[in-house]
């Protein structure tokens, strides 16, 4: 493995470099432990496999990012190796200079990790998604099928596996190529706790946002918990700017239940979109929302009348004139009904909360007054949030309305 010629040691962060090994040990995957070698050399870092492809980014932004792949100007490119083989380049840019052992001891732990968790090759990306979109919309639901298909892609399901589903949307205008970037993070986070991991694009795709679908094989739900986290912290580093909702299904023993278990990830993250606090949710987490999931299953046409006669006109009037009707609602029933406390949540002033409740009533025909208006309405916002449609947006663009997306009410 060749080293670049640096001069003494300085700034070397001795708790930093504890911290790769930390990671290494716990088997952290990749990103952790790419991470630890930034702060303890100092440096923006990205790693590539063999095959050239990005498993891994430590970097201050997207642009440091794109200067470390384009090879710019203070970028050197270190081949990692095991034995004689080659099994990754990690490109750095330092801020400091150190000693040709302590790059050498770093580079070694990265590739022994590389090589750990490398994964076996992958087909096609329009391929797996194919794949996972058929057993999602349940185009393919019998048993050897699936595992056939399955292990075409170099996937194992024989037992089964969780779904995630993890969303992003940005919060400032985003560069060309953000999507893949999240789909990127999204498959080297999950693959770095979970070797067997495959993430695709989601079968359908917001305009406005970017949704990316999660297979975990063979899983217990702990490992499936701890892979999910994973995603978030990686888009997170990957992505500023962006906002992040996920959500994770209960393991499906048997691969025919991966349809179920994919819808449970998509109200999970439906559900986690109105929950800044909770960006990553579980399905069984979700409480009240569960109960509607067969609902949604069975006859989403019911589910989207029920919510067309509670929420809708307060969610359209909201979209057409930029009010908080939905989100005071919403504040209205957590505060147990009480408009001082409604008014403290929103930091309003409590004759505009009056306000407001007056026009939901004018609009809904549901007085929060009441016990039986303020059950509709909460029914109501849960049925949007099971439908996926947006808080203050109405409902998404796609078309169909059985993957948790309803169409545009004309």
């Amino acid at each position: 493995m060749a080293t670049p010629a640096h001069g003494p040691a300085t700034g070397l962060d001795l708790s930093a470099l504890d911290a790769i090994t930390d990671a290494v040990e716990a088997g952290a995957g990749l990103p952790e432990v790419v991470r630890a070698a930034a702060r303890a050399l100092d440096a923006s870092l990205v790693l590539s496999d063999a095959a050239g492809a990005v498993v891994a980014v430590a970097v201050r932004s997207p642009a440091d990012e794109r200067a470390l792949l384009q090879d710019a100007p203070g970028v050197e490119a270190l081949e990692l190796r095991v034995a004689d083989t080659v099994v990754g380049t990690l490109r750095m840019r330092a801020r400091v200079e150190h000693g040709p052992a302590l790059v050498r001891l770093v580079t070694t732990l990265i590739a022994s990790e590389v090589e750990r968790v490398r994964a076996p090759e992958r087909a096609s990306q329009q391929a797996l998604a194919g794949f996972i979109g058929a057993v999602l919309e349940r185009e393919l639901s019998g048993r050897e099928d699936i595992l056939a298909r399955a292990g075409e892609l170099g996937i194992d399901l024989v037992e089964g596996a969780s779904v995630v589903v993890a969303r992003a949307h940005p919060l400032v205008p985003a560069e060309d190529g953000w999507r893949r970037r999240v789909l990127g993070a999204a498959d080297r986070a999950a693959r770095a706790v979970v070797p067997g991991a495959a993430a695709a694009p989601a079968p359908r795709e917001d305009s406005t946002g970017a949704e990316v679908v999660v297979l975990l094989p063979g899983v217990d739900d702990a490992s499936a918990a701890r892979a999910a986290d994973a995603v978030l912290r990686e888009l997170q580093s990957a992505l500023p700017g962006h906002a992040f909702a996920l959500g994770r299904s209960r393991p499906a023993n048997d691969p025919v239940d991966l349809h179920r278990a994919g819808a449970e990830a998509l109200l999970a993250a439906n559900v986690a979109e109105g929950d800044v606090e909770r960006p990553v949710l579980a399905f069984e987490e979700t409480g009240a929302y569960r109960l509607l999931l067969s609902a949604m299953s069975e006859d989403p046409a019911e589910l989207q009348r029920f919510y067309a006669e509670t929420v809708e006109p307060l969610v359209a009037y909201d979209e057409q004139y930029e009010t908080g009707l939905v989100q005071t609602v919403e504040a209205f029933l957590e505060a147990d009904g009480n408009v001082a406390g409604t008014a403290q949540r929103l930091f309003t002033h409590r004759h505009t909360i009056r306000y407001r409740l007056e026009r939901v009533k004018e609009l809904s025909g549901l007085d929060v007054g009441s016990t039986d208006g303020r059950e509709k309405l909460s029914l109501g916002l849960k049925a949007m949030r099971v439908l996926g449609i947006a808080h203050r947006g109405g409902p998404a663009t796609e078309e169909g309305a059985g993957g948790g997306r309803v169409p545009r009410r004309k």
